[in-house]
């Protein structure tokens, strides 16, 4: 016996991938030119951040059909993407005297990850296994495309290259 989907699932996996395919995507294009314009914050980043943003809102879409998401699960889930921003913050990290920041996909990642917890806590499986399919793509792929984007683009050196060291001063005798 083969089991065959209901046409309304097979349609509604299309809307997850469609609503959390374009929030990539429209992060990502947001991201190419923040890099492309020398900022510190670049593609995958705010492809992640727009992602797991999108995870979050489609959850709550979807609530109608998940009677598990009471109030007090409403109030939790508030509660966790507040508390994440402290979480996130942390692990990014400013180098004195210049304007470089590391850090900020780590945090972006940190937010997503609580996003995909939350989409597992309700049990959103389907929301879950897109959500981490786009994002492998864009912290497997997003790295490449985004020097390769630069290369046909223009815009920044991807990989600036260090500062000349500073000669030492003359040893007195």
């Amino acid at each position: 016996m083969t089991i065959v989907p209901e046409p309304h699932t097979v349609i509604d996996w299309l809307e997850i991938v469609i609503r959390l395919g374009v929030a990539t995507a429209a992060g990502a294009m947001i991201g190419l030119n923040r890099d492309l314009h020398g900022k510190p914050i670049g593609l995958r980043t705010l492809a992640i951040v727009s992602l797991a943003s999108a995870i979050v809102v489609l959850i709550a879409d979807l609530s109608d059909n998940v009677p598990k998401l009471s109030d007090a699960t409403s109030r939790v889930i508030q509660g966790i993407l507040t508390g994440i921003g402290f979480l996130g913050a942390g692990v990014i990290m400013r180098a004195k005297g210049q304007m470089r920041v590391r850090g900020l996909t780590s945090a972006a990642c940190t937010f997503f990850t609580a996003c995909a917890g939350i989409a597992c806590g309700v049990g959103q499986w389907r929301v879950v296994g897109t959500g981490m399919a786009f994002a492998l793509l864009i912290l497997t792929l997003g790295g490449p495309l985004e020097r390769a984007l630069h290369r046909v683009l223009g815009g920044r050196d991807p990989q600036p290259s260090k500062p000349e060291p500073k000669p030492e001063p003359p040893q007195l005798p």
